[in-house]
């Protein structure tokens, strides 16, 4: 099963200001009250790889793009989407390729929110699917960006403990060792083309010039002209 379901129709969703005014008027059940849309984009163009099922590349060319609380949501002109909780979206970072800009993503597609059915059009889904959001306005990358990032904060890994937390805080450094590669040990050909891969792409935003991961959420440049 995979986590990014296809969708006929737009989840329910409020405004902030909606939002505020439901809040305000002290209603029966908090429970009730719709997730609200942090941030909206028409004319949005995504790339799935691998593709899902049934989504056809006429189906990725245009729609709108709705950051809920409860899911990051694509919706096609043609009138069917997708939708994905944010706990398996386990990367996101506004990347800058030679192709134009974009939200890149990599989606978890093992992960599924707790009481959700199981999509037949995902059963064959891979371990990890890469989404590319492409607004066709490249100044809406950072709201979309922030939206996202805000509304993953809401969503903290499940599996996630405080004994673990505290596990991780008191660990004796001992238990660490640093690969050297000696003893015939050595990343994979696999491994070694990933890690090239993800420090060609992604800049850290509060170090410019300097590669590495901070976080789920990061600012992606590609390499100029394949230099390091």
């Amino acid at each position: 099963m995979g986590s990014t379901t296809l969708i006929s129709s737009i989840p329910q969703y409020v405004s902030a200001e909606e939002h505020r005014n439901i809040i305000g008027s002290t209603p029966t059940s908090f429970n009730d009250i719709p997730p609200v849309l942090r941030h909206k984009e028409d004319n949005v163009r995504v790339m799935l790889d691998p593709p899902l099922h049934t989504f056809t590349e006429q189906d990725c060319a245009n729609g709108t793009l709705f950051v809920i609380e409860s899911a990051l949501v694509f919706m096609s002109s043609t009138g069917v989407g997708f939708q994905v909780p944010y706990p398996a979206i386990t990367l996101h970072a506004i990347a800058r390729p030679e192709s134009g800009p974009s939200i890149y993503c990599q989606l978890d597609e093992l992960a599924r929110e707790p009481g959700a059915a199981e999509s037949p059009e995902n059963n064959e889904a891979s371990d990890m699917r890469e989404l590319s959001i492409i607004p066709s306005n490249p100044t809406s990358l950072e709201s979309i960006f922030e939206a996202m990032s805000l509304c993953a904060s809401l969503h903290p890994d499940p599996d996630a403990s405080d004994d673990d937390d505290l596990d991780e805080a008191f660990m004796d450094e001992s238990a660490f060792e640093t690969f050297t590669g000696e003893e015939g040990e050595e990343l994979s050909e696999v491994g070694r083309a990933a890690l090239e891969h993800l420090e060609s792409i992604i800049d850290d935003p509060y170090h410019p010039g300097e590669n590495g991961v901070n976080g789920a959420g990061e600012d992606v440049e590609s390499e100029d002209d394949g230099g390091h």
